[in-house]
């Protein structure tokens, strides 16, 4: 089994902030991160993709259509965006970078399976340089 992976970039606001909490246990809980007027992160995103090479392209996967999926359906919807309010698909949720790598995998994964015999192995997303979430798909 190989596994290969693909780099994006994106930048995104977002506020962690329960609305069924006081404006208290918001900032007890979340901090800064729960400011009234967002902030904002520089995201780096990995896909890792499995599967064995391709005999006649020695491929796993093309990765320049693997960056075309990731641009597409992920990195143009969230890339300066607000992620509470501007991204429809993380409407109704925290906009956590936990939830987000979740909802990152249940658009990416047909996609990929689209364009490819290879498999989403991993999503690994960079909210900061020193925190990240990774994901297997396992829920």
């Amino acid at each position: 089994m190989v596994y290969i992976s693909r780099q994006e970039h994106f930048n995104a606001a977002h506020k962690l902030y329960n609305p069924n909490w006081s404006e208290e246990r918001n900032r007890e809980v979340f901090g800064p991160c729960a400011n009234a007027n967002w902030h904002g992160h520089n995201y780096d995103l990995i896909v890792t993709v499995k599967g064995k090479p391709d005999p006649e392209t020695g491929f796993v996967i093309d990765l320049k259509q693997l960056s075309t999926v990731i641009r597409t359906h992920v990195v143009d919807q969230v890339d300066h965006k607000n992620l509470n309010m501007d991204v429809p698909f993380m409407q109704g949720q925290l906009a956590s970078t936990e939830n987000l790598v979740i909802a990152f995998w249940k658009i990416l994964q047909p996609e990929i399976e689209s364009i490819s015999p290879a498999r989403l192995h991993s999503i690994k997303l960079y909210e900061t340089p020193r925190n990240f979430v990774e994901y297997f798909g396992e829920e």
